[in-house]
């Protein structure tokens, strides 16, 4: 286990220098600075702004310093929010996005559990087709057709719920079911495909044959297994939803990572951009980690060993 950790945080620490390094220089090849905009500013201000960020520095010499401040999680100033640094703003929209996030993947995983193994159970009933109609819808609408929908019809002829904004328990019920949409079908799919898959194999069949409750054969033997494969899905799945929804956020007016992210593109905030992308790559390669952990638990088959036996 150790051997096998020690290699997997050697090819973390590779795999997030690789992404620093080209999220770096595809910012500075990008047309334009972080100060361009419809007026022009003058050069002697700009030749001070400049010097003040550290960009009249050669291109390599700034790539260096940027390394530097990340091994010692200094993210830099935000070049357009000027009471703050990118740490503030992270520190400041990732709890909104993970108090979303959680809520969103709790009803996607069991939600979407539920509904594979249902649709399994019943396989070719109607509960099947039910089960199956719901994940292509969560497949096939877009999202933000989708929390268009929510609103309209919970917030604006309902009236149960607020239509944007966050603050108590209600204003996170809509996004939430939104974000989870489509991580929720596609577990649905997955389940169901694979409890198919498990519950013709013969130890099945002779757990059956011996007389075990349907029960019992579904929750002992089958799910555990069905369940592999969703569980490699949820590494990627988690970064994605904690880090928080671009579209959906901005839709509902959520102070999240993800709306802090689109205000940067838009507003050409380099340091941010670069700064919540790295972020996210952290979450990833640490999550993708914990999953593989994860493995040995759901099934003590699996072994973590350096040598990948």
């Amino acid at each position: 286990m150790i051997r096998y950790l020690s290699k997997r945080i050697v090819f973390m620490i590779i795999s997030l220098f690789l992404i620093i390094t080209a999220t770096f220089f595809l910012m500075r090849a990008v047309p334009g600075g972080p100060f361009t905009g419809e007026k022009a500013v003058p050069a002697e201000i700009q030749a001070a702004l400049d010097k003040y960020y550290g960009l009249d520095k050669p291109v390599f010499e700034q790539y260096i310093d940027y390394l530097k401040r990340v091994i010692t999680w200094d993210l830099g100033p935000s070049f357009k929010e000027k009471s703050s640094t990118v740490n503030d703003i992270i520190n400041r929209g990732f709890p909104v996005s993970l108090h979303l996030g959680i809520q969103a993947l709790l009803i996607a995983v069991f939600g979407g559990i539920t509904l594979g193994v249902i649709a399994a159970l019943r396989h070719n009933k109607s509960a099947d087709y039910i089960s199956m109609l719901i994940a292509v819808l969560g497949l096939s609408v877009p999202s933000f057709i989708l929390a268009s929908f929510y609103q309209y019809i919970f917030s604006i002829k309902a009236g149960w719920f607020p239509i944007a904004q966050w603050g108590t328990f209600k204003h996170t019920v809509l996004p939430s079911f939104a974000l989870a949409a489509l991580p929720l079908a596609f577990i649905a799919r997955l389940t169901r495909s694979n409890m198919l898959e498990i519950m013709s194999q013969d130890y099945i069949k002779t757990a059956k044959a011996k007389g075990l409750s349907t029960f019992t054969t579904t929750v002992k033997h089958a799910i555990r297994n069905a369940l592999l494969p969703v569980v490699s899905y949820l590494g990627p799945l988690s970064a994605g939803v904690l880090t928080g929804s671009f579209v959906i956020e901005r839709i509902f007016g959520i102070p999240g990572l993800g709306r802090e992210f689109v205000l940067s593109i838009t507003n050409r905030d380099y340091t941010v951009i670069m700064g919540t992308t790295v972020f996210y790559s952290i979450l990833l390669v640490v999550l993708v980690l914990l999953v593989d952990i994860c493995y040995t638990f759901i099934d003590p088959r699996i072994k973590l060993t350096g040598g990948g036996e």
